[in-house]
């Protein structure tokens, strides 16, 4: 008898252990700490100058602006490079407008823009994976988008400006354009390889299939309807739903059953650790907080630094960095405390919920035969 319970634990653990070994399993080689710097490098640009000029609540747009530029440099002539990023930050840019100028009109029009866009983020894979890559960042900037604009138009204290978010993003791009063009001057004016040079660079089109088109459908509704659970019953903090859920979500068919594990294992981390230093604000006044609020928006950029560098290393603790650094400056203007930690735990865990039951909706509509994007994000 002792034997069998003893196998029993034995089976358990390995039942226990045997997943989460495999979804937080390393790959060394996928450690790159230049990249990483070089990304903290970059965004301490415009976090200088935003508190330099005392306008922190555009400093998400810009970091967004840059960092995803970065993320979707093809490499290449520098014109060629030049004239992809540019376009991608116009469209960035003309998101984040209507983003911030639809963020104080009714919900359902909230719900409506965000199943809208992610329809059309979803059937860019038509257009080519990198374009397809390209479309799911912005679909996710402009769910943190709204996001900001509501928390924003609830903070009495701060003013933001719809034309200014959208320079904020512009000039984010184009911060990283100037920067490619000082690297491409250094390395002789060559024809340069894409910094990230894992996001697959084809842009061969594709035929739009049942299984694509569907999965798209079935994506969208979900972060609409977490949308409407945020915006419509106006939950405290309840924009944490959605943005867990896309974060959670996999944007794919083809992506394995793993890094759906790790979406959501880094989702919910990620929210765990931003809630735990949100608190760190908690109860504090005047220059204490003032102190405060600067050193959480530097915290932020140190994680962006990490999800840089660990994107191939461990994809769960890439989206635990990022989803920790978008939740903790999305979540900076408000006054954190006890209750409000709790509330944003919760609703993670609801995003996640919403995000894992995608996958399994989805999961049943993938064929074997069915091909669809590698993984991004």
């Amino acid at each position: 008898m002792a034997g069998a319970g003893g196998r029993a634990g034995r089976s358990v653990r390995a039942m226990i252990t045997g997943p989460l070994s495999r979804v937080f399993a390393l790959n060394p080689a996928g450690l790159n700490w230049h990249r990483g710097v070089a990304v903290l490098d970059a965004m301490l640009v415009p976090l200088i100058v935003f508190w330099a000029i005392g306008y922190e609540q555009y400093l998400l747009s810009a970091l967004f602006g840059l960092l995803f530029a970065g993320l979707e440099d093809p490499g290449g002539t520098f014109a060629h490079r030049a004239s992809y990023i540019a376009l991608f930050g116009l469209a960035g840019a003309g998101l984040t407008a209507l983003a911030f100028g639809i963020g104080a009109v009714a919900w359902g029009w909230l719900v409506l823009a965000v199943f809208a866009v992610t329809v059309v983020a979803g059937l860019a894979v038509v257009f080519g994976v990198h374009r397809f890559v390209a479309a799911a960042l912005l679909n996710l900037w402009f769910v943190v988008a709204l996001a900001l604009a509501a928390n924003l138009h609830h903070h009495t204290r701060v003013t933001s400006h719809a034309w200014a978010q959208a320079l904020a993003w512009a000039g984010g791009s184009a911060l990283w354009i100037a920067a490619a063009f000082t690297g491409w001057l250094i390395r002789g004016r060559g024809v340069r390889p894409a910094p990230i040079a894992e996001i697959p660079g084809s842009t061969s089109r594709r035929g739009l299939t049942r299984p694509v088109a569907g999965f798209a459908l079935i994506r969208a509704a979900a972060v609409a309807g977490a949308s409407a659970l945020a915006f419509g019953l106006d939950l405290p903090h309840g924009y944490w739903i959605p943005i867990a859920a896309m974060v959670a979500m996999k944007p794919s068919l083809e992506q394995s059953a793993l890094v759906a594990a790790q979406r959501l294992v880094g989702a919910l981390l990620g929210a765990v650790l931003a809630a735990l230093l949100l608190l760190v604000a908690a109860g504090e006044h005047g220059l204490r907080l003032f102190a405060t609020t600067r050193g959480l928006e530097a915290v932020a950029l140190v994680l962006f630094m990490h999800g840089a560098a660990t994107r191939f290393f461990n994809y769960a603790l890439y989206c635990a960095a990022i989803a920790a650094g978008v939740l903790i400056l999305v979540d900076l203007p408000q006054p954190s405390h006890y209750a409000a930690e709790g509330y944003r735990v919760l609703w993670t865990l609801c995003g996640v919920a919403i995000g894992l039951l995608t996958v399994l909706l989805a999961g049943l509509l993938a064929k074997p035969s069915a091909k669809g994007p590698p993984q991004s994000g």
